[in-house]
């Protein structure tokens, strides 16, 4: 096996700062002017210290370094980190969430909060450095006294998370995906549980417009993330249960609508076994666990969702977490296979296996990953054709090659022009001029920036993938890449044979084959090597066939 075109030893390359300036222009034009007004006030609030007055922290005496801050100090005001250089803030944030609490079987409980407490005071450390991340953990303190006693959780610390939140919405509100539904969830929560009529009431509002903006009435996410979307739906579905609880009026239209569409929507993508693809950015993330299956299990955040906005189950009526929420189970199961189409996404069920195409039609959101035309192909809980996943949003020391191995075009199974990305990164989280994406009947197409057009179409028979490339335009020469699952792969004439299936790739003109070694992120943080089929074509090429016949 030869090692990939991704070089594992180059790091993302900048933009010179000419061009690095009309690349921030164009995504701020497409961003579209909401989203730029809300983050200029973000940073104008920041730049005054407004925020950092709404947020005062008291003196307190040194501590010796504590566990919950990782390498970030926790003695510094949380708006003055720095959230980069010290190492990866997401493991620190994912410990800071106190899931733990709630947690099947938890156990000394009381002692862990009483140690979070007393290691992170107000607004001290990493764990107050985000508003998404106080909402969370404040969604998982409120659940903990509902479970286990109100008088668990000191009002004031409840109190504290609220101020947080409040003191950066403008931020949130700009990011168009989970921070908008996180922080007005965790502002209504915390309202019902504080009897803050008038903070439930603002939450309420705010979590009902964000709903309304970013899941589409067919059920898809802003963030076209599968891992995401559970995300959205355990924190949607955490804030209805403490609406029913405290008995508070409905959340306005669609809010139910749309929470039942996302609902269908995740359960289409999810294996039998709770699996998710791991399109798009996935950092791992299962709020509110309550039936400790972890992040790579999403059947209780399904059967929770799908009993309080489906009125159905999503087929696993024993859900621990379901009945300690007291759930109960509709007879009603939501049904299963066939095709569909959503907002930036096709799919198809029959039988054990599934197909997901990452369409982006439309691209009305910022794209995360350069993976537009990236295809998935599921056999039952083997995903034979998959994503490469996220790796980390800030890697180790000589690992930040893996974000250009993983997010970039070469991370997906889908078609690179001239070794390109489909669109140039403008930083970390944004890429610029965002290609311009249709359905078709069978497929979708997307013209980038530099007008080279692919188009890609596929159809699923009882023991077949056949999957139909054509480009045009400009350009020296194309790479297909299909992501392999890990197994005794063989080059072959026409592509490679392995232990599940046989995939060939015929083209109408020359074509170089080749098994390299290329990478994945089963979890976050994670990141292996992982066999990688590359078909190579120059110009002269127009169409491409990929047939997977299953042994």
């Amino acid at each position: 096996m030869t090692r990939s075109a991704v070089l594992a030893e180059t790091p993302p390359r900048p933009a010179p700062a000419a061009r690095r300036w009309w690349l921030v222009a164009d995504a701020a034009w497409r961003l579209g002017p909401r989203a730029v007004a809300l983050f200029a006030w973000h940073r104008a609030r920041m730049r005054l210290g407004l925020a950092r007055r709404a947020l005062p922290d008291a003196p307190v005496a040194p501590r010796a370094a504590s566990p919950w801050h990782g390498p970030f100090d926790g003695a510094a005001h949380a708006l003055d980190l720095d959230l980069f250089a010290p190492g990866d803030i997401r493991p620190v944030w994912e410990a800071n969430r106190l899931g733990a609490l709630v947690a099947p079987g938890a156990a000394t409980t009381d002692a862990l909060l009483a140690d979070w407490i007393a290691a992170n005071p107000p607004f001290r450390g990493p764990a107050w450095a985000c508003g998404q991340e106080a909402a969370l953990r404040a969604l998982h303190l409120c659940l903990f006294g509902a479970l286990h006693g109100p008088d668990r959780v000191p009002r004031a610390v409840l109190a504290a998370h609220a101020q947080r939140i409040a003191a950066t919405r403008a931020y949130a509100a700009a990011q168009d995906n989970n921070h908008a539904v996180s922080e007005p969830a965790g502002l209504f929560v915390l309202g019902l549980v504080l009897d803050d009529a008038a903070m439930a009431r603002r939450g309420a509002r705010d979590l009902a417009r964000a709903v309304a903006r970013l899941v589409t009435p067919d059920g898809a996410f802003a963030q076209a993330s599968p891992g995401y979307h559970r995300l959205l739906l355990d924190t949607i579905a955490v804030a209805e249960w403490f609406r029913r609880r405290h008995g508070a009026p409905g959340f306005a239209a669609p809010f139910t609508q749309r929470a039942r569409a996302a609902t269908v929507w995740l359960h289409r993508v999810a294996s039998e076994g709770g699996a998710l693809p791991r399109a798009g950015a996935c950092d791992d993330s299962a709020l509110a666990d309550l039936s400790g299956a972890g992040p790579a299990d999403a059947r209780g955040s399904l059967e929770r969702a799908a009993r309080l906005f489906c009125d159905a189950s999503a087929g696993h009526p024993d859900d621990f977490g379901c009945g300690m929420l007291g759930i109960p189970c509709p007879d009603a199961v939501l049904p299963r296979g066939g095709a569909w189409r959503s907002a930036g996404w096709r799919g198809e069920t029959r039988g054990a296996l599934s197909v997901l195409l990452r369409s982006g039609a439309p691209l009305r959101f910022r794209p995360a990953q350069a993976d537009l035309l990236h295809l998935d192909f599921r056999i039952g809980e083997t995903v034979l054709l998959r994503d490469g996943g996220t790796g980390s949003y800030n890697p180790p020391p000589g690992g930040t090659w893996w974000i250009e191995a993983l997010a970039g075009t070469a991370g997906h199974n889908t078609i690179a022009f001239d070794g390109e990305d489909q669109m140039p990164r403008v930083s970390r989280f944004l890429f610029a001029r965002w290609p311009r994406c249709r359905t078709l009947p069978d497929g979708a197409v997307l013209r980038d920036w530099r007008g080279r057009r692919h188009a890609r179409r596929f159809t699923l028979d009882d023991r077949r993938l056949t999957v139909r490339d054509e480009v045009g335009g400009t350009f020296a020469a194309l790479t297909l890449r299909w992501r392999l699952a890990p197994g005794d792969w063989r080059l072959t004439a026409t592509g490679v044979d392995g232990p599940a299936a046989r995939i060939a790739i015929a083209a109408d003109g020359p074509l170089r084959l080749r098994l390299a070694q290329g990478w994945e992120s089963p979890a976050y943080g994670v990141v292996v090597p992982a066999p990688v089929l590359e078909a190579t074509a120059r110009s002269l090429v127009s169409r491409l066939t990929t047939v997977v016949d299953l042994t």
